[in-house]
């Protein structure tokens, strides 16, 4: 019989009665047997995040102030949830050590972890299952990035005669041996590490979303959930802001062929958002062309540089990324012509450096002119094999200019799936609007 790993969010665990929830999913299907929390996600817009309150913790803890008084609102959740769920389980004693280890002085990615696994000793009590600490199983290296096949290893040996195992998300092991996380929404690593070193025949991640939607929700009003997308499209929507999964999380299911399946803890029997290989894709929807989704962000500066007979000149593109190097600063797009060549900044990384960038960009590639684009906003639309179909790009620009969006930039990749506008920041929700209107409304 093969096996599911399930990953279920903040939000489907966010009190004894989404808990419950989780149980019955869990119950429903036998073959859900390793399952990844996350911490208890917010129950109201006015609720702390549990791992804020644990930073916080630290901080204070860090800066010799009292934390009582956040601790205690992090202990009364778990107490909550426990009580509420009606568990035997001792909460107060785990409870006591992570709060002592803090004042101890363990580290801010200890005091962030406790959030994960608290919930999982919960979850374990729970579903009479057995909790496995990733501390045991999730390794970084020296460089602090996931060493995949050493973790894979370790996980298949430990959950190999499990029958139904609880595997916190979020951390891991450092190269120290210290804990250490993954950045916020980690939890899908971990889900996908597990799932990919027991070969599971699905990866199911549960959120409070009925899939994966073909826009924002927030600035378009009801957007269609896209039904089964590739796991290419995902990377392009995730990487412009369509954040469903971690970025980290499709590589280890990816590798192993293993399908993703998002669904809606609130909604078990929506079809949710199937995430597979272009191989997997059902031929009813991978006719090429198809539009998968609309995704954008926005804060980027363009710096355009001009200079005569810039592609004669040996070496200029080395020289002008040499002076974002120096700085330290990556781009996110390079449009070309002839004599001119722009790239494009996340204002995040550039921030404090644009004099210094330009300062050497000018005595690296000595343009003969020089210009900076500040409060510009990046769009993509993404569907499979979109170059091949004769006025796609038109459909983008014709819908733009008819809602009066000027475009500043136009970009499309080698990879065919994609075709990126870049238009002012005023005018990022009006554009995604009139794009997903002419392609999907």
């Amino acid at each position: 019989m093969g096996v599911k790993v399930c990953k279920f969010g903040g939000t489907s665990l966010a009190d004894a009665g989404q808990i419950r929830k989780v149980e019955q999913i869990i119950k429903a299907d036998a073959k859900r047997r390793y399952i990844v929390p996350s911490a208890p996600g917010k129950r109201n817009a006015k609720d702390p995040k549990v791992t804020d309150l644990l930073y916080l913790c630290h901080a204070h803890a860090s800066q010799q102030v009292p934390m009582d008084e956040v601790f205690g609102l992090l202990a009364q959740r778990y107490r909550q949830i426990v009580a509420d769920l009606g568990l035997k389980l001792d909460i107060d004693g785990p409870l006591a050590e992570v709060k002592q280890r803090i004042l101890d002085g363990a580290s801010a990615d200890y005091a962030a972890s406790r959030g994960e696994y608290l919930c999982g000793l919960i979850m374990a009590e729970l579903l009479d299952a057995t909790f496995v600490d990733p501390a045991e199983l999730i390794f970084f290296n020296g460089e602090g990035a996931l060493d995949l096949a050493r973790s894979k290893g370790a996980i298949a040996e430990r959950l190999k005669n499990v029958k139904r195992a609880i595997v916190p998300g979020f951390y891991g092991s450092g190269h120290d041996g210290k804990i250490k996380t993954f950045s916020r929404g980690g939890s899908d690593v971990t889900g996908a590490v597990v799932a990919a070193a027991v070969g599971a025949e699905v990866y199911e991640n549960w959120t409070d979303v009925p899939g994966v939607m073909a826009a924002d929700p927030r600035i378009v009003d009801n957007p269609k959930t896209i039904d089964t997308i590739t796991y290419r499209e995902l990377r392009e929507l995730a990487y412009m802001g369509a954040k469903v999964l971690h970025d980290e999380a499709i590589f280890p299911v990816r590798e192993a062929g293993i399908p993703v399946h998002v669904r809606s803890t609130n909604a078990p029997d929506a079809r949710g958002t199937h995430i597979v290989s272009e191989s997997q894709m059902p031929r009813s929807t991978g006719k090429i062309g198809n539009i998968t989704g609309i995704a954008g962000r926005k804060d980027f500066t363009v710096i355009a540089l001009e200079k005569a007979l810039m592609n004669s000149e040996i070496g200029f593109a080395r020289r002008l990324l040499q002076a974002l190097e120096t700085h330290n600063v990556s781009f996110e797009h390079a449009p070309s012509g002839i004599d001119t060549m722009c790239v494009v900044i996340a204002d995040s990384v550039l921030e404090g450096k644009l004099d210094k960038v330009l300062d050497d960009i000018r005595r690296y590639c000595q343009p003969d002119a020089l210009e900076v684009y500040p409060h510009m906003a990046l769009i993509a639309t993404v569907g499979r094999g979109m170059s091949h179909i004769p006025g796609m790009a038109a459909k983008v620009f014709g819908a733009l200019a008819e809602a009066g969006v000027n475009i500043r930039m136009i970009d499309q990749g080698s990879s065919e799936i994609n075709i990126i506008v870049g238009v002012e920041t005023a005018d990022f929700e009006k554009a995604v609007q009139a794009i997903y209107r002419r392609l999907l409304g």
